[in-house]
This record gives C-alpha cells, structure tokens and sequence, in this order.
C-alpha cells in the first residue's frame, strides 16, 4: 500500500514520498494502480477519442526510412523513439536525464534489458537517503484507488514538504514536477534548505551521495552530480515561476480533474488542513502553494559521504549555468527522440566500462577486443 505524509510527534506535520526514492517507482505504481482499477470494472481515465487528442509533447521516431526516391514498399518501417517506447505517457525522471548523461549506450541496455540486479553499494545508498529523509518525515499508509489519487498525494506532499521548509528550514526528499525542453519530466530533490543568516531567504538546493572509498570524486561524477541538481533547481523555479499547464498536464497523462477523491483521501487531506473533493482541489492548492515560494539560490551543494560511517568527505558547491544546462538536456533528448544512434563513453572516461554490467554485450567494448 503506498504511504503518505504523517506528523512526527513534537513536529510540525511533515511530508514523505508516496513510494520510494526512486522516481520511476511512482510511476510504475500509478501504472499498476490505473491496470487494477481497470480490471475491477473502475471508471476509465479518459474516453478513446480523449486520448486521440491529447498527443505527446515528444515523441519524435528514429529516422530509419529509406531514401527519398525509393518505392515506399521497399522503405523499412521507422524505429519508434526510445521515448515513445518506454515512456509514453510518462514523464521523464531525472535519474533517466542523468543516466542517459553518464552513457547512452548503458541506458539503451538498461531500457531493453531491464535494470541489472542493485549491487550492495547502491543498496546502501538507498538505505542512507531513507535515513536521511526519517529524521524529518515518518511513512504512513494511505489507501490509493486511482492515479488521480496518487498524483493528489504527490501534490500534498510538496506542499506540506515546502511548509516544513519554510517554517523548519529544511526538507527532504520533495517530489517536483515540470516541462523541460518541451518534455514532462518528474524528480525528487534530495534537500532543500533555507540559508541561516539573513542575507539571502531563497533555499539552497542540495544531493547527498555516499561513496564505497573515502577518495574524491571524479570530474564525470561531478559533471554528473551538476545536472541533477541544475534538473531540480530548474523544476523547482518553473513551478515558482511560471503558471502550472494544468490542461497539458491532465491530457499528457490522461488523468480527469473532476475525480471525486475517496473517503480516505479525503481524510488524508483533512488531516493536513486542508480540504478537497477533486482531484483539481488538490492541484489548486498546488498552485496557490507554488506562487507564493521564492525562487532557488543559484548556488547548488553536492555533498560526498563516506558509506561506513557517514564521515564527510567533500562539499562541492557551483552556480547554475543555464546555457550548459539546456545544451546538456538537448543532447540528453536527441538521444530518446531517436534523433541520432546512443553514444559511448569517451576514450577518457572509458573508466565507467568496467563497473557497468552489460559491457560484455557493448559493441565498442567487442571491437576493441578485437583490435
């Protein structure tokens, strides 16, 4: 059952994730709620002819047909995109954006093969961001019946999380959501904290990472670690900035503003000070909640732990580059538009071959090989 924001007792009430840290999870978790409520005979999310017309903001094909003067029976038919294939009618989340970054060719594998199996490091990751997130939110479980239900419980959670990171001064895993370069995409900000002194009131937005060996960082993780965070910030001062596209929103994902929320949604809601009927209740005061946040400083904070024992190891702190920013997303969505073939690691960075695990079946891997 997925879970919900509760109060910590002595606390002010505090937000947590519908699902886990990963942002696909929710997703697949409204994909699999949707199915459900589809085979107990649940109201359909939008009529066919609904769907027809909500078309997707990118989902460009590979250009695979043959050449101009040639008889179209002799044309191959054009490869669907990545993005039409894997993510129709989802967002992109920017752990896709950064993996995407990191190599191409590993998430085509990733994407047509499936996730390899978590290896004891990444396992302890995860375990420290949960720890991270339990010292300022506790998990409760909320019946969901719809993927209106979910999204509602997304929208409570940020607000709720940027209540707490008003008042408190900082919040942890906060779900964000906006169009990036014309494509949805979804997120989940590690920390968010408003700064100490008095000279600034715009929060700092910051991502813990662990590391298995108490060594520095390399300049790809960090290059890495940079477009992750420029993703939140950028998610983070569109909300703030720009009006929600509300009606995109509900047509893309095919979800109805006028759901009627269940009992114990609405409880759930209630119980947070606030009071709803709709699913378009809730995003109002989504809105309303995002109008009045400041937008984020353009200073970001990569913060390195050490896994065993949680030591410090760096704090690395850079500026928001706008210009590098969009470059690297357009690259990023050349790639799952199917505008060009998935690139390899550079000879520099050939390095990150050894730990991925379908580098038996890399081609580039097989032709050095044989060099």
């Amino acid at each position: 059952m997925p879970s919900a924001a509760a109060p910590r007792p002595g606390t002010e009430e505090i937000p947590v994730e519908v699902v886990s840290d990963e942002e696909m999870a929710f997703i697949d978790a409204a994909l699999a709620a949707a199915a459900a409520a589809a085979a107990a005979g649940a109201r359909p999310l939008l009529s066919s002819a609904a769907r027809r017309t909500a078309a997707p903001l990118s989902c460009a094909a590979y250009s695979a047909a043959g050449s101009a003067g040639g008889d179209i029976e002799d044309s191959p038919l054009p490869r669907r995109s990545l993005l039409a294939r894997f993510r129709e009618r989802r967002a992109l989340a920017v752990t896709d954006i950064t993996a995407t970054e990191w190599c191409e060719k590993q998430m085509e594998f990733v994407l047509e093969h499936g996730k390899p199996e978590r290896t004891e490091a990444m396992k302890a990751g995860s375990d420290r961001h949960a720890q991270l997130e339990q010292e300022v939110v506790e998990r409760v479980d909320v019946a969901i019946r719809s993927v209106e239900e979910l999204w509602a419980v997304k929208f409570m959670n940020f607000i709720i999380g940027t209540n707490q990171l008003m008042f408190e001064g900082i919040t942890r895993e906060l779900p964000v959501i906006g169009v990036v370069e014309g494509s949805w995409m979804i997120g989940i900000i590690d920390e968010i904290r408003m700064p100490m002194d008095s000279i600034s009131s715009q929060p700092i937005l910051v991502d813990t990472k662990t590391r298995v060996r108490p060594t520095f960082p390399s300049e790809a993780q960090k290059r890495n670690g940079r477009l992750q965070l420029m993703c939140y910030k950028h998610l983070w001062d569109t909300l703030i900035a720009k009006k929600f596209p509300a009606e995109n929103f509900f047509s893309y994902f095919d979800l109805d503003p006028n759901y009627l929320l269940s009992d114990d949604i609405k409880q759930y809601i209630s119980s947070l000070g606030f009071s709803a009927k709709t699913f378009e209740d809730v995003l109002n005061y989504f809105n309303v909640t995002c109008q009045a946040l400041p937008l984020s400083q353009e200073l970001l904070l990569l913060r390195y732990e050490l896994q065993a024992d949680h030591s410090l190891l760096e704090e690395y702190q850079f500026t928001y580059d706008s210009r590098w920013f969009k470059d690297q997303i357009q690259e990023v969505l050349n790639f799952w538009q199917g505008s060009r073939e998935p690139k390899f690691a550079t000879e520099e960075e050939r390095w990150k071959c050894s730990f991925c695990k379908f580098a038996s079946k890399c081609p580039m891997i097989a032709s050095m090989s044989r060099c």
